[in-house]
């Protein structure tokens, strides 16, 4: 279970900064000349991310019972 637990918190690194670098690329794309598809493209893939991030969040945090 540690085991899953390491890797779970590991993807979880890589998927936020995957997110903020592509904070960073869509920032510097609306500052500039727009590619109306690659932007819409790359803000598709940090929602995605974002869900996968929420998903992992909700796996690692223990049930509680109120």
């Amino acid at each position: 279970m540690l085991a899953d637990r390491d890797s779970l918190l590991r993807r979880l690194h890589e998927l936020r900064s995957e997110h903020r670098d592509l904070d960073t690329v869509v920032a510097r794309l609306e500052d500039g000349p727009v590619d109306l598809l690659q932007l819409q493209r790359l803000k598709k893939r940090k929602l995605k991310l974002k869900d996968e991030i929420a998903w992992l969040e909700s796996r690692l945090v223990p049930d509680i019972i109120a």
